[in-house]
């Protein structure tokens, strides 16, 4: 016989109950076979519209333009007008608080930034000349007489004296106090001559002078005129010039800056010494052009009231002049 084996019976299939897991969305109710859509295929980006590169070129064109203008016109300005003649007076007052005084040196200056040149011509303070208004009188009386008549008025009267005599106007003047000249070779950390000869009781070679002993050596009338002593104010100036276009002096600056604006009064426009400064930077202290009237430029003789003067030989004079200044 047979065995007859017992059948199963066909279980029907029921799902798993869904985990209430609240770390899988997609076991909330609603959320079965979520499938986040899919993003859209990747695209090339929009290449730029010329249009936009056209507008943003019409922008910068102008400011580049603008630039040029002012950049071009800042050139000039400091470049022209091309001829800047400054009359520089150095004072020795007997009085520190009165301005009637005569000049003690006299040097007529040229700036050109464009050629580029720097000219400086030491006038001898004992030439005879005629002051407009005086009549013949030594070149460094005409400040003295304008003093003390109207305060203020001697600068402007000794530019005109220069223009009467020598056919050049002087458009600006500065004034010094020899007084205060050591504080501003003091703020420079003194300066630095090189002489070509014994000078001054100096030998020939270098030397470090302080404020004290530049002043001094300016000043020193030990040579047997006045001649001397105005290639000396000129080894000064040249040496002075020289320094501060170091950029080891740079840093002084500020202090020189306060130091000459204690030491001198000036009709020169804040806006005219950056011109003089490119002047200066282009030719370079070795190329300022250093000039006197010198001893065979002139005749000494003595007046009627017994003073010792100089009579200009203008035949001499006016050919350096017009090399120097063009009149």
């Amino acid at each position: 016989m047979h065995s007859t084996q017992p059948t199963r019976k066909n279980r029907s299939y029921r799902p798993k109950e869904t985990p209430s897991n609240p770390q899988n969305p997609n076991t909330y109710p609603g959320y079965q076979n979520y499938a986040p859509a899919p993003y859209p295929p990747a695209t090339q980006p929009p290449r730029p519209s010329r249009r936009r590169n056209r507008a943003n070129l019409g922008c910068i064109l102008p400011v580049v333009l603008i630039c040029g203008i002012v950049g071009f016109v800042l050139a000039v300005y400091l470049l022209f007008p091309a001829n800047t003649n400054i009359l520089l007076l150095g004072m020795d007052y007997a009085d520190p608080w009165l301005t009637i005084a005569r000049t003690d040196t006299m040097i007529m200056s040229r700036f050109n930034p464009w050629k580029p040149y720097v000219g400086m011509l030491s006038i001898p303070r004992d030439l005879w000349v005629t002051i407009p208004g005086i009549g013949e009188n030594r070149i460094n009386t005409a400040h003295f007489f304008a003093e003390a008549n109207q305060t203020g008025s001697g600068p402007f009267a000794a530019m005109d004296t220069i223009q009467a005599n020598f056919g050049i106007r002087p458009k600006y003047y500065i004034r010094l106090r020899f007084e205060t000249f050591k504080d501003i070779f003091n703020a420079m950390g003194g300066v630095d001559i090189v002489l070509e000869e014994p000078t001054a009781g100096y030998d020939a070679g270098k030397h470090h002078l302080s404020g004290n002993k530049a002043l001094a050596f300016a000043r020193n009338r030990s040579g047997s005129d006045d001649f001397f002593r105005m290639e000396q104010g000129q080894i000064i100036i040249k040496a002075a010039l020289k320094q501060m276009l170091s950029p080891l002096k740079w840093p002084r600056i500020p202090a020189v800056l306060i130091a000459l604006s204690r030491s001198i009064d000036t009709n020169i426009p804040f806006w005219i010494w950056p011109r003089l400064g490119v002047a200066v930077l282009r030719v370079g202290p070795d190329g300022i052009d250093n000039r006197t009237i010198g001893r065979e430029m002139v005749t000494p003789f003595f007046t009627d009231q017994g003073a010792n003067v100089l009579s200009p030989n203008w035949g001499l004079i006016n050919l350096v002049v017009d090399e120097m200044f063009g009149r």
